[in-house]
């Protein structure tokens, strides 16, 4: 297969899973704003990019945080990359780092964020769930009946907002 025939399987496999994943619910706040973390981001894009045959790695390399999306079946990746800043403390270079991890994995993927609705702000509840897609469901629920789901059904319910119509495709496996 020619390179340029790899990438478009790439491109197309990273077109279909952005098309699933949506926005990341903002669920942490510094002292001036609120934002998702490294951790709500991860949650929300690893099943969809785990469905579509795409894994992320974010080795540091040259003191830099380099951020790859890598298509399992042909090897072909992108990445974003950003150079740590010249920090002597191991505790604050952590914290860049898991910073510019967040921040290398949200350029890349070009991930939006929302805050949850008005009425859950305000009662300070739990953020909202996204919403599953019909598709991620049906790709969930085949991983499951062939053994390779990476999930248990309690974390993809936990993650996930579900229709009862989609709940009973999980729970029918």
């Amino acid at each position: 297969m020619k390179k340029e025939q790899v990438q478009a399987s790439l491109y197309r496999k990273v077109w279909d899973a952005k098309r699933e994943i949506g926005k990341v619910y903002k669920n942490a706040q510094s002292h001036h704003s609120r934002y998702a973390d490294l951790n709500a981001i991860l949650d929300t894009v690893e099943p969809v990019l785990f469905s579509f045959g795409l894994i992320i790695m974010q080795p540091i390399r040259d003191n830099k945080v380099i951020t790859q999306l890598i298509d399992i079946d042909s090897g072909d990746m992108v990445e974003s990359s950003i150079e740590l800043p010249a920090i002597n403390n191991p505790q604050q270079m952590g914290s860049a780092i898991s910073y510019f991890r967040r921040y290398t994995l949200s350029s890349l993927l070009s991930i939006s964020t929302t805050d949850d609705d008005d009425a859950v702000s305000a009662s300070k509840a739990a953020p909202s769930k996204p919403k599953a897609t019909d598709d991620l469901v049906k790709k969930f629920a085949q991983s499951l009946a062939d053994g390779t789901a990476k999930w248990t059904v309690e974390k993809f319910t936990s993650t996930y907002e579900l229709t009862e119509e989609q709940l009973k495709l999980i729970e029918g496996v």
